[in-house]
């Protein structure tokens, strides 16, 4: 059973950084600016520069083909920020020791990854020699608040996205909400606040923990389902961000949980504009079952690392907004310790998770950056979320 949580509703600000001589200065200020835009206080602000600053330089220094994301996470209340760094080289012989305190494999600026993994309240590395490393670190307030959403647990969903190569907006957008009270219903509810426009993130309400406040606005299922949604805005630039937004708007105004209906919600709200390809997944952990309708060009799978397997879940042929096919419902059931993968076409469908030795051992966000790595694009705008929890 997957509680619910109102921690982590929403990312934005979102900024990448590709590997270059500049980008610890970059990713600094702009890591600066940041702290300040959410209010972090002073010292804190000046331990996340530091902890950007140091995990930066690393990258410009030993890695191959690097880049580090920023963004920043909210919940209703609080404001947190996080960065994701991902390179293809050369990874890390020995994680433990890179992790020690005085460890140092060429000049940095000497606080080393320990330090980097004390201050941040989220830290998760992987690593693996010749194949690259992924780290993600989470920062919030010190204060009273936001010690109590650093409490609040991981979120059992979590995603990226990227712009194809020379564009600066991306047309996929990814979300998620847990279901209305009482399961999958029709009722109208309050809608949720208006979604983070411009192909920024949406983030999960969901953890593996225990809520600590009351979710709102609307009634929740206390079983923890949740409804993921993915789109991939059709074409590139301007107008496929802005039906990658409209998509994700519609989706929590949806007063439905069933993924057809759905689908049927976000049909007429992108009427208008381009349209785009989208796929719709509900998981009820507490039943270990997963509901699934998609229309394009995305994938979906059940992926069950314990057994070495991967199942796909199959879309129709269609454009969401403007042809939509009659919905198929694929059901499938949830093998303990499974996860779901949804990702749009900008990342082939022919990896495996046998092919990254504890890739769904770790956070969703590192997932989801490590399927990112070994499976995107530069051709293509490229969006992911990966789920994963308790059931």
């Amino acid at each position: 059973m997957v509680p619910l949580n109102p921690a982590l509703t929403e990312c934005e600000d979102t900024v990448w950084f590709r590997h270059s001589d500049s980008l610890p200065a970059a990713a600094r200020g702009a890591a600066r600016q940041l702290a300040h835009r959410i209010g972090l206080l002073p010292e804190r602000a000046g331990e996340v520069a530091l902890a950007v600053s140091e995990a930066a330089t690393n990258l410009r220094r030993h890695a191959v083909d690097g880049a580090m994301v920023l963004r920043v996470v909210r919940t209703d209340t609080e404001a947190a920020l996080e960065f994701v760094t991902v390179d293809s080289g050369p990874g890390m012989a020995d994680v433990p020791a890179a992790l020690a305190d005085g460890y140092s494999s060429g000049p940095t600026l000497g606080i080393g990854l320990g330090a980097v993994a004390r201050l941040a309240d989220a830290f998760d590395l992987h690593s693996l020699p010749g194949r690259g490393t992924v780290l993600t670190a989470r920062f919030w307030n010190r204060t009273p608040a936001g010690r109590a959403a650093a409490a609040a647990g991981e979120p059992v969903a979590a995603g990226l996205t990227r712009p194809m190569s020379g564009q600066e907006l991306c047309g996929d957008a990814w979300a998620v909400r847990p279901v209305l009270a009482g399961g999958p219903v029709t009722a109208p509810v309050p809608p949720p606040a208006p979604a983070v426009a411009g192909g920024r993130f949406d983030w999960s309400v969901l953890t593996d923990r225990a809520p600590r406040h009351p979710l709102s606005p609307g009634p929740r299922d206390p079983s923890g389902g949740f409804v993921l949604m993915l789109c991939d805005g059709l074409g590139h630039g301007p107008l496929a961000a802005r039906a990658a937004s409209d998509a994700v708007a519609a989706f929590h105004r949806c007063a439905t949980d069933r993924p057809d209906q759905v689908l049927a919600e976000l049909h007429r709200a992108l009427r208008s504009g381009r349209g785009g390809a989208v796929a719709v997944a509900l998981v009820e952990p507490a039943a270990a079952r997963l509901t699934f309708c998609g229309v394009g060009n995305v994938s979906a799978f059940v992926v069950d690392p314990a057994a070495g397997t991967r199942r796909s879940l199959p879309s129709a042929p269609g454009i969401v907004g403007h042809q939509l096919p009659t919905p198929h419902t694929v059901r499938q059931e949830l093998p303990p310790g499974s996860a779901v993968v949804l990702h749009s076409d900008g990342l082939t469908d022919r990896w495996r998770g046998s092919d990254v030795p504890g890739l769904f051992a770790h956070r969703p966000v590192t997932a989801a950056a490590l399927l990112l790595r070994e499976a995107g694009v530069r051709r293509d705008d490229a969006g992911v979320v990966v789920a994963k929890g308790s059931w």
